[in-house]
């Protein structure tokens, strides 16, 4: 390998150490709002988002440790971790969702969940198109996988402020935990592949 070749992985892999490290910020700034967000209006989907962002700091934190050099032993008990976490995730949306419609809950709206789901779209969105292409440069299937959770973390974003804003437009309360069981249904597909070696 040439010295350009080598400078130019490490370009690449301090790219790919920039994009997880916007992608754990936001995600801890994320908590925060979501948390005040949801107890605020009362919202099963928010809430969930909100788990999920914890989730995917776990998440960004073992692709860091992919690129930092960490043995593969550590790695796939990270992983498994983060699919506990999902299965976690799934089952107390399963329940709080059905519980919702079960008994006709309505949750108020949401002016801050209806801005950060649609800021956070935008990010994510735009931080999956820059791992998949850093992650494809560098050979690096970990960053590339991770860059796929992104993109579906920014559809998530998406699939939450569709209900946020038919709840708040038309009163469609039952949006909201419908969006809920969006998000089971990532989170089984998650715990899926991680088990499944995928």
């Amino acid at each position: 390998m040439t010295t350009l070749d080598d400078a130019a992985r490490a370009a690449l892999l301090r790219r790919g150490f920039a994009l997880e490290y916007a992608t754990l910020s936001w995600n801890v700034i994320g908590i925060v709002v979501l948390a005040v967000a949801a107890v605020t209006a009362r919202s099963v989907a928010l809430a969930g988002f909100g788990l999920d962002s914890l989730i995917e700091i776990g998440a960004s934190a073992v692709v860091v440790w992919e690129l930092s050099g960490t043995g593969e032993a550590r790695r796939r008990r990270a992983l498994g971790l983060i699919g506990v976490g999902f299965a976690a995730l799934a089952l107390y949306l399963l329940v709080q969702s059905t519980w919702a419609l079960a008994n006709g809950f309505h949750p108020h709206t949401s002016p801050l969940g209806i801005g950060w789901t649609a800021i956070t779209a935008a990010v994510m969105f735009s931080l999956a198109f820059g791992k998949a292409r850093t992650g494809a440069a560098l050979g690096n299937p970990v960053l590339t996988t991770e860059g796929r959770v992104t993109l579906i973390d920014g559809l998530l974003a998406a699939a939450v402020l569709l209900g946020l804003l038919l709840n708040a437009a038309v009163g469609w309360w039952w949006a909201d935990p419908i969006a809920g069981y969006v998000l089971v249904y990532y989170a089984l597909r998650e715990v899926r592949e991680i088990f499944s070696g995928h």
